[in-house]
């Protein structure tokens, strides 16, 4: 892949739904995955399989619907999650499963009540068990903008030799300012051995009205 290419990877069937009042039927998420389609976007996050029956549905009925865009499902980084994101995606002629865990100090602490070495055992078994199901598997390191960026490149380097092949930061809490987030991903691209064995993304969040500003320095 050129180095150049830049990929669109739209997620309103999926967080754009968190929104309130944004809820949307199976039939819905379908209209739009295939108005996403038609404006080409290179890949659609159908939703959360494991999330409910529902999303389960809405998710395999995008995949039984679109045939150019790749067709992705989140996932934690656990089997079962996993194992049903690939059921879901699998009518799809193009798929992706992306599995994610927290890299911050507050969440490893709190939230997963995991040491940051276990952290990583369990991404790198993630990556490892999506990849089971598909060749296109991406990784985000949850809290990312809050992670200490040593402990991330770190994160990212196991997972990439795992075979992770989208390596994703996410801005979970709408933390972070355009500066940081270039200078972030700089300096990752930089640390990371391998980091041109995989592609990597960002995700903002617009807490501060700075999405769009995040994303394009982030692409800088």
């Amino acid at each position: 892949m050129a180095k150049d290419q830049l990929i669109i990877f739209d997620t309103t069937l999926r967080d754009g739904e968190q929104s309130p009042g944004a809820s949307m039927t199976r039939d819905e998420k379908v209209r739009i995955a295939k108005a996403l389609e038609r404006l080409r976007v290179d890949v659609i996050e159908a939703g959360f399989a494991v999330a409910s029956p529902g999303d389960f549905e809405a998710v395999k009925a995008v995949a039984e619907a679109i045939t150019e865009s790749t067709v992705c499902s989140l996932s934690r980084a656990l089997d079962r999650d996993i194992e049903v994101a690939a059921e879901a995606i699998a009518p799809a002629p193009r798929r992706r499963i992306h599995t994610f865990i927290a890299t911050s100090p507050i969440h490893m602490k709190h939230k997963l009540k995991l040491e940051p070495e276990q952290v990583i055992e369990q991404a790198v078994y993630a990556v490892k068990k999506a990849r089971q199901y598909t060749d296109d598997v991406e990784f985000s390191a949850e809290d990312a903008g809050r992670s200490d960026i040593d402990f991330l490149a770190r994160v990212f380097e196991a997972v990439i030799k795992a075979g992770a092949t989208t390596c994703n930061f996410p801005d979970t809490v709408g933390y972070n300012l355009p500066f940081q987030i270039e200078e972030t991903v700089r300096t990752l691209l930089t640390k990371i051995p391998n980091a041109d064995k995989a592609v990597f993304s960002v995700h903002c969040h617009n807490d501060l009205g700075l999405a769009v500003a995040n994303s394009l320095a982030a692409v800088r």
